[in-house]
C-alpha cells in the first residue's frame, strides 16, 4: 500500500461533530481562520505525498472506507490549507469542488489523537 496522505487530529472545534448528522466533517490545518475553528477537526501535520484519486482508501484510526469521488479543489486545498470536507454519502460525481466523497457509511468516532490516512492499493 502506498501512503497518499496522513495527519493526526490535534483539536476539535466545539461544533465540529454537529456535521456528523449530515454524514460529513471538515478538516483544517492549525492555522485555520478564527471564524472556522469551531466547525473543524484541526490538525498540524499535513503531508500530501501524491494526489488523491477515486478508489483510494480513507482510513480513520485504521477503519477503511473507499473514496468514491474527488472534488477538483481537494488536492490543492489539502496541500495548501489542510482544509477539505469529507462526505460519507457515496456520490460517484464530485459536485462540490472542495469535497472528498466517501462510500456511504456512518462516520467513526474522531477524537484528539485520531489518525487520518489515505492509502492506495
Amino acid at each position: 500500500m502506498e501512503l497518499v496522505y496522513k495527519t493526526v487530529i490535534t483539536n476539535i472545534g466545539k461544533n465540529a461533530k454537529e456535521f456528523f448528522s449530515h454524514n460529513m466533517f471538515i478538516t483544517f490545518k492549525g492555522d485555520a481562520p478564527e471564524e472556522l475553528i469551531d466547525y473543524c477537526f484541526i490538525h498540524d501535520e499535513n503531508v500530501l505525498y501524491t494526489d488523491i484519486h477515486e478508489k483510494d482508501i480513507l482510513k480513520i484510526d485504521g477503519k477503511a472506507f473507499k473514496i468514491t469521488a474527488v472534488g477538483e479543489a481537494v488536492n490543492p486545498n489539502l496541500k495548501e490549507l489542510g482544509h477539505i470536507t469529507l462526505k460519507f454519502t457515496g456520490e460517484d460525481e464530485a459536485n462540490v469542488a472542495g469535497t472528498l466523497f466517501i462510500e456511504s457509511s456512518d462516520i467513526p468516532s474522531i477524537e484528539i489523537g485520531s489518525v487520518i490516512e489515505i492509502v492506495r492499493a
